[in-house]
């Protein structure tokens, strides 16, 4: 599976929250049929509360807030980061 790197962000916010965004194009269609891999973060350093969406094989696209895992419906990039990001001030009360 051969993976080229579309889009990298890390950053750490009030030295406390620890954010990581990748997205990946990727040439197993199969595996992944929207062509790209993404691993979207943010983490609490001190309380461990997290926010996180990714699209792994076999589970496909997902959220996962906290413990909590649900479904998510993938549509475009700007979408997915979008999302991310309400998710996280939803979620943790922080703005990226």
């Amino acid at each position: 599976m051969k993976a080229h790197l579309k889009y990298s962000q890390k950053l750490t916010i009030k030295n406390r929250y620890v954010v990581h965004l990748t997205i990946h194009e990727i040439s197993d269609v199969k595996r992944y049929p929207d062509g790209i891999k993404y691993g979207l973060v943010c983490a609490d350093t001190k309380t461990g509360r997290k926010v996180l969406l990714d699209n792994h094989h076999p589970k496909g696209p997902h959220i996962h807030l906290d413990d909590l895992e649900l479904p998510y419906d993938f549509t475009d990039e700007d979408t997915l980061i979008d999302d991310f990001k309400k998710l996280v001030l939803e979620h943790l009360e922080i703005k990226i």
